[in-house]
């Protein structure tokens, strides 16, 4: 578990370097949700769903790590923590990069060649976008995806 000890300065800080749910919108003074209104929908954000299949390199944690943090990149999202345990003594990996925005996850089974990819972000993040990385990282044989508009309101 990650624990921090900042000062009661620094939390505050850190509290407000990224809006809340409880922060204004400098524009209509409501609250801001960060809900997406896009091509006529308004939702919470998009769950991409991302299955390898043929993949290798899934038992690498310093792999994944890094594909992770330029996952987060490439989404455009803000990367808070990232926590990953690597399986003995078959060296899946199981984990996630929590971001701002939501969150990346990933469950990997090497013996299978299969990983199973989560990625969620709200706002203006672009999800989709890390499905390239993954497939450049873990070069799978098949990429399945699909997509989901989560807390849609209308």
């Amino acid at each position: 578990m990650f624990h921090s000890q900042q000062s009661s300065d620094a939390s505050t800080e850190a509290k407000n370097a990224w809006p809340s749910h409880n922060n204004i919108d400098a524009q209509t003074l409501e609250p801001a949700d960060h809900f997406i209104t896009k091509n006529g929908m308004t939702y919470a954000g998009t769950h991409i769903i991302i299955d390898l299949w043929g993949a290798s390199r899934l038992d690498e944690l310093e792999l994944m790590e890094d594909t992770l943090i330029e996952a987060v990149k490439q989404v455009q999202a803000t990367l808070l923590h990232i926590h990953l345990h690597h399986f003995q003594p078959n060296g899946g990996i199981s984990g996630v990069a929590v971001l701002a925005e939501s969150h990346i996850s990933v469950h990997t089974w090497p013996e299978r060649g299969y990983a199973a990819f989560d990625v969620f972000t709200c706002g203006d993040s672009m999800p989709e976008k890390a499905v390239d990385v993954l497939k450049a990282a873990f070069n799978p044989d098949e990429v399945i995806v699909s997509s989901h508009l989560r807390g849609r309101v209308d």
